[in-house]
């Protein structure tokens, strides 16, 4: 009986050695100088790194526009726009569905109806925008071809 106690025992003693083991490799590894990599930790601690210029992922022409590069974005919300369990209504002809959702650069959130009435909209910001929009499928020079490209 005392037999499965002590292999119990040795085994346990055998894991936390070979854990112990690892822990000094992977120890050794990190403090490890590599003399050929560049910028490397021997490198610097040669103090024989120069400033190495990094070029940019993509060059300008692939890199798509920030927030800041463009006035606003758009998508079409088809169905009710429910805010605060209420039915939003373009106020000046009463439409309830086929929004444009604009966020401009500001944060701010409008709603254009088919009829081309615009609103802003208070209860609605970029997180909510941000959430429910998916990414940006097409950059637009002006209002009139984004709205075009909505239907709109």
């Amino acid at each position: 009986m005392f037999r499965i106690f002590l292999r119990r025992a040795r085994a346990d003693r055998e894991f936390r050695n070979a854990q112990r083991a690892g822990q000094e490799l992977l120890r050794m590894h990190t403090e490890m100088l590599w003399p050929d990599a560049p910028g490397s930790v021997a490198a610097i601690a040669q103090g024989t790194t120069e400033a190495a210029v990094v070029p940019d992922f993509l060059p300008p022409d692939f890199r798509a526009p920030s927030r800041q590069d463009v006035a606003g974005f758009m998508m079409r919300w088809d169905q009710p726009l429910v805010i605060d369990d209420e039915v939003r209504e373009c106020p000046e002809c009463g439409a309830y569905r086929n929004w444009v959702v604009c966020c401009m650069r500001d944060d701010s959130v409008w709603l254009r109806c088919r009829a081309g009435h615009e609103t802003r909209e208070l209860g609605l910001d970029a997180a909510w925008y941000n959430c429910h929009s998916g990414p940006a499928d097409r950059w637009h020079p002006t209002l009139e071809d984004g709205l075009r490209h909505l239907g709109h």
